[in-house]
């Protein structure tokens, strides 16, 4: 892709909320660049795993750096990509409110590496993570 045909945060945000799992995690895309992207998801009640403490389900946390790194790429191809392998690491319980930031790490002609970092309200670093996805082959 071109800088001219890289898609902008109103087109990202629009893609992004076709699908019901994302407009359920109430997501908004905050900036994009190529071959990066910040993300919010607005806290849903339905998130709790811990109701005492009231912290967000780790699998939350994983979808989030699975979404925000496949959108990093996104950012740059333009296109969806499948995940092939994730890891993800758990800091600290989350509460509130999320961030996401995303950025491509190595962008390759079949697979491509992705991370991001997730943070809650006060800015705390709440998970991470790397994933390995397919990349899209240009046709000619």
């Amino acid at each position: 892709m071109t800088d001219t045909t890289l898609p902008t945060s109103s087109d990202i945000q629009a893609r992004l909320l076709k699908g019901p799992y994302h407009q359920w995690l109430g997501l908004r895309v905050l900036e994009v660049s190529e071959g990066a992207i910040e993300l919010s998801a607005a806290w849903r009640e339905e998130w709790v795993v811990n109701v005492e403490g009231g912290y967000t389900h780790g699998g939350i946390l994983a979808a989030l750096v699975d979404l925000t790194a496949d959108w990093a790429l996104v950012s740059r191809t333009g296109k969806g990509v499948p995940t092939i392998d994730l890891r993800v690491d758990y800091h600290r319980p989350a509460k509130g409110d999320l961030r996401a930031s995303g950025k491509v790490i190595k962008f390759g002609k079949q697979f491509s590496v992705a991370e991001a970092q997730v943070f809650d309200t006060d800015g705390n670093l709440v998970a991470s993570g790397r994933g390995v996805y397919a990349t899209p082959v240009a046709k000619a």
